[in-house]
């Protein structure tokens, strides 16, 4: 499978070539398969913000401990999960599907009121801790995507969220930053693409019950 390859092609890259970019077209096609990420309820409870601008990036660098690839990369995607999902986020999703699929908004209406209910009871704390679950499946979509298209990417969980929150106004959108994934092409200098992949021999992952 040229997926597996892929797979095995891919690393956590550590240095980035600053002067190579991502195309327009396969931007589109790594946005494309983030939109098609499987969601809890197809809500897509969160945003991905593209950065390019370098002044930003490097402010995202500084807020990120410094970590090179932040403002080195191609575009710089910021995962941002919602910080609660209210009964306007689900009509929306009812009123697309409604449209999309030719489904009467009417009938749709229990599907709905069953989603507030649920949504409803969580307390804030399990909402937010929910949103964010969702941008974990994004970021999977994203980095499998990327290595289909031999485009390098390095998911990062070190950062300064609320400081990622002033820089990019977050909290006025109604977002948190979850994850970083700076996108772009490997340096020729970047000695960490020479290393043999380590992973567990399959038998110590997978248990067939």
């Amino acid at each position: 499978m040229n997926f597996i390859e892929n797979q095995n092609w891919r690393y956590a890259t550590k240095q980035f070539d600053t002067t190579k970019k991502v195309s327009a077209s396969d931007l589109e096609l790594i946005k494309e398969s983030i939109n098609l990420t499987a969601t809890s309820y197809g809500l897509q409870t969160f945003k991905v913000l593209v950065v390019e601008n370098q002044d930003v990036k490097e402010q995202l660098k500084g807020a990120s401990w410094g970590q090179g690839q932040i403002a080195d990369a191609s575009h710089t995607l910021v995962f941002c999960a919602y910080n609660e999902v209210t009964p306007e986020n689900v009509d929306s999703y009812l009123k697309l599907k409604s449209e999309i699929q030719g489904i009467e908004l009417t009938n749709l209406a229990k599907f709905g009121d069953f989603m507030k209910s649920t949504i409803g009871s969580f307390p804030v704390e399990e909402t937010k801790n929910w949103t964010a679950k969702q941008t974990y499946i994004a970021l999977g979509n994203a980095m499998a995507a990327c290595a289909e298209l031999r485009i390098d990417s390095c998911p990062i969980e070190g950062f300064e969220p609320k400081k990622y929150d002033e820089i990019l106004g977050l909290s006025e959108k109604g977002l948190t930053a979850t994850l970083v994934l700076p996108i772009g092409y490997r340096s020729e200098e970047d000695g960490s693409q020479h290393g043999k992949k380590i992973r567990k021999p399959l038998a110590e992952v997978f248990e067939t019950i």
